[in-house]
């Protein structure tokens, strides 16, 4: 990896110690991920039950 000059290198030391992107990130939770996913599951499993139904296969 190349190394940078000197100055360049403060600019970058310098902007990364400045929170300009920085960004407090919530508490990742899996039991919310999972509720949505088995709700977008269910919510497909009826619309194509629905259609099925409409169309005569069951």
């Amino acid at each position: 990896m190349p190394e940078l000059f000197p100055d360049d290198q403060k600019k970058v030391d310098d902007y990364l110690k400045s929170n300009v992107n920085s960004y407090e990130r919530p508490a990742f939770r899996p039991w919310l991920l999972l509720a949505v996913i088995g709700g977008v599951l269910l919510t497909i499993s009826v619309i194509s039950y629905v259609v099925a139904l409409s169309v005569g296969m069951v």
